[in-house]
């Protein structure tokens, strides 16, 4: 027997959908690459590259994002400081590279990504290390305050995260010629 989706889960996954679609186009593209890149859903470098600076790019995403499964397998499944620092530091790390490309402009953008490319049980890990990633000095200065100031309150203080991973995961779109199409 076939499992049934739930009205409540489109619901989901259209907010998903809304909250992809607020992100300026650019920061659309970074998600989408590094989802590729991250995910190793296709090859990031043929697909994403359209010069020799962007696929260098992508060849240094690749091995800084060669982290991810090691991390994933470091989400601390409780708030315990014991396990915090084998999981942080290389997150933070991570993260800090996604924050220095200049494409995720916000908390939200950050935590979108994050969360599809480490799954929910990193949610509650993710303002931290989305702070401290943005407070490193390889940052200009007004880049680490326009970063810092993204943060909501609400985000920073949460009293507790949902355990539901995400259901919307960006991809590549073919464009369409529109004369041609019909």
């Amino acid at each position: 027997m076939g499992t049934s989706a739930r009205p409540a889960d489109g619901a989901i996954t259209l907010a998903e959908l809304r909250e992809f679609a607020s992100f300026p186009s650019a920061t659309q593209r970074y998600i989408r690459r590094s989802l590729d890149i991250g995910l190793r859903r296709r090859d990031a470098t043929k697909l994403w590259s359209r010069d020799l600076v962007e696929e260098a790019s992508i060849r240094a995403q690749a091995r800084i994002y060669g982290r991810l499964d090691d991390i994933k397998m470091r989400v601390p499944d409780d708030s315990g400081l014991e396990q915090a620092e084998p999981f942080m530091a290389p997150l933070v790390t991570v993260s800090a590279f996604d924050l220095g490309q200049d494409r995720l402009g916000s908390f939200s953008a950050y935590r979108f990504l994050y969360e599809r490319l480490l799954g929910a049980g990193s949610r509650p890990w993710l303002p931290g290390a989305f702070c401290a990633a943005a407070s490193l000095p390889h940052l200009h200065p007004e880049k680490r305050r326009t970063l810092l100031q993204s943060i909501s309150e609400a985000a920073a203080t949460a009293a507790g995260w949902s355990n539901r991973e995400p259901t919307f995961y960006p991809e590549w779109v073919e464009k369409v010629d529109m004369s041609k199409a019909n």
